[in-house]
């Protein structure tokens, strides 16, 4: 085990910081309005009406009934996704979870959760959830309406998500208190930004957060998504006065409610300095544990063994009690 020493990259994930430089990072102030704008935004997707459609999917688990659904998010964009329901266990929880931004081909069956109705959306504009005027891909999605704040695709994101809590709850109103969100990377920073508004979601687990302390996010090299942000801003100026709204660690702030988050020493795609200012901005609590990686969006050996681990958190972390 350790962090890996030989890599394809042009330069070093680590960015040479060790773990006392990582967890020395100070998360940044939010900007004035931060607040406000994602109060009112709140507000305003919660009063859409989800309207869920099921069906039974073709894939099949034998331990879960997997439905295919569809629900409506803000600006009548349609969410696609997967419902799994536990076939021989009453549904005690809820749980979201959220992909990375290469999408998701189908449901994770392996989740080391029960007695959960687990709800896979696809945030718009990827995968089941396509849109004409959204790119399916990662670097033409994240600079959707950049120059927008009220229409940034990120905040858009982060409406799919409150909708699909919104979605469990219709069909599944006792489970009020008891729903819980799941994020990696894409998801991760989504997660992050949704939490602190939404007091329907009761813990959350943050794996390899994307879009923390933007500042710096705008200025390290990186295979992720980032890399288009940095491009884009060398020929359209400054972003970072829109992105500072979009900040998942000054949100990771705000969040009052039992967290898991999950940081890596050594990542490509999502430079771990940015994902310790999101981990180190959630508040000390004996509720709160932050679990380390040696490395994230990268085969590493000791891998497994460090996942094995992760599982067993997990399972615990959401275990209905």
């Amino acid at each position: 085990m350790g962090i890996p020493v030989t890599h394809p990259f042009a330069f070093d994930p680590t960015y040479g910081m060790k773990l006392p430089d990582l967890q020395a990072i100070v998360p940044p102030q939010a900007p004035p309005g931060f607040d406000p704008f994602w109060q009112t935004r709140y507000k305003r997707a919660i009063a859409t009406d989800p309207q869920p459609v099921l069906r039974i999917s073709k894939l099949t688990h034998p331990d879960w009934q997997v439905l295919d659904i569809v629900y409506t998010s803000t600006g009548g964009i349609r969410i696609g996704g997967w419902l799994l329901l536990p076939r021989d266990r009453p549904v005690r929880r809820g749980l979201v979870v959220g992909h990375g931004y290469g999408g998701r081909d189908a449901p994770d069956f392996d989740l080391p959760v029960e007695d959960a109705a687990v709800l896979f959306p696809c945030f718009r504009g990827l995968s089941l959830s396509p849109h004409p005027a959204i790119p399916p891909d990662a670097s033409g999605h994240v600079l959707q309406d950049i120059d927008k704040p009220e229409d940034y695709i990120i905040g858009g994101c982060v409406d799919d998500l409150w909708l699909a809590v919104s979605t469990l709850l219709s069909l599944y109103p006792w489970l009020a208190g008891h729903i819980g969100y799941s994020g990696v990377s894409f998801g991760g920073g989504i997660g992050a930004l949704a939490m602190p508004f939404d007091l329907r979601i009761n813990r959350g687990h943050l794996v390899v957060p994307t879009f923390g302390d933007r500042e710096r996010w705008l200025t390290l090299p990186t295979v992720g998504s980032a890399a288009s942000v940095q491009t884009y801003q060398k020929t359209h100026g400054s972003v970072l006065e829109v992105l500072r709204m979009f900040d998942a660690a000054s949100a990771a702030i705000r969040i009052k409610v039992p967290m898991l988050a999950v940081v890596a020493l050594f990542d490509p795609a999502v430079a771990p300095p940015c994902q310790f200012a999101v981990a180190n901005a959630l508040p000390t609590s004996k509720y709160n544990e932050t679990f380390i990686l040696d490395a994230g969006h990268f085969d590493y050996p000791g891998s497994t063994e460090q996942n094995a681990l992760l599982r067993e958190k997990v399972r615990r972390f959401f275990k209905v009690l």
